[in-house]
């Protein structure tokens, strides 16, 4: 194995320990969120977490992991909060694009995306339509930064249970993009729906930033 191969090896090690960590903290804090154990339980584990807190902090960036290309040669952003594999705060959201070139993804909310008691906070809806919106904009070839994002919430979206989110591209005319998205259930039934417009950075190519 070459220096180069052994380097590549040891990030893609880094990388599953990191998104591992990222999803035993997800279950924490849905532990947290729920649980319901005598009072010196609650105490204890805190100075537990406490002291991992320290460890973790002993050496540290000062900001996310940001986008980068995988070995396959596919972006990604660890540190996303909609799509990070290693942010606790994402789903992490998993964005398929179909051949028709609009995008999809399969999701369930946590207990910790609650706003309305029993069902997801609103915003958080907005926040995974937001991403999903924008993501839909570069498959159709004008990525850009969110303009306007427009919400509808038709009824109220649950946690725990399957949910499919799609969003397309609707028109573009020169830097802005506008596009449609939706999260529903199974059988198609719209929970929330947004259009969005996009607008690709003067500095930016076609494909992203130069």
């Amino acid at each position: 194995m070459t220096p180069d191969l052994a380097s590549a090896g040891n990030a893609e090690a880094r990388q599953a320990a990191l998104a591992t960590l990222g999803g035993q903290t997800r279950e924490l804090i849905d532990a947290v969120v729920l649980t319901d154990v005598p009072e010196d339980e609650i105490t204890a584990v805190t100075a537990e977490l406490a002291a991992l807190t320290g460890r973790l902090r002993t050496l540290q960036r000062t900001a996310p992991q940001s986008f980068e290309a995988g070995p396959d040669g596919v972006p990604r952003h660890p540190g996303n909060a909609v799509i990070g594999s290693a942010n606790p705060h994402a789903l992490p959201l998993i964005v398929e694009s179909t051949p028709e070139r609009t995008v999809r993804a399969e999701l369930a909310f946590r207990p910790s995306h609650e706003g309305p008691p029993g069902w997801v906070h609103g915003g958080v809806s907005a926040m995974i339509l937001d991403h999903l919106l924008g993501h839909a904009a570069a498959v159709a070839g004008s990525p850009g930064m969110t303009g306007t994002l427009s919400v509808r919430y038709r009824r109220p979206v649950p946690y725990g249970e399957p949910l499919l989110a799609t969003a397309e591209h609707t028109r573009s005319e020169g830097r802005k993009t506008w596009v449609e998205g939706r999260i529903a259930l199974p059988d198609g039934t719209v929970l929330v729906e947004a259009t969005g417009l996009f607008i690709t950075p003067s500095g930016w190519g076609r494909s992203g930033p130069e």
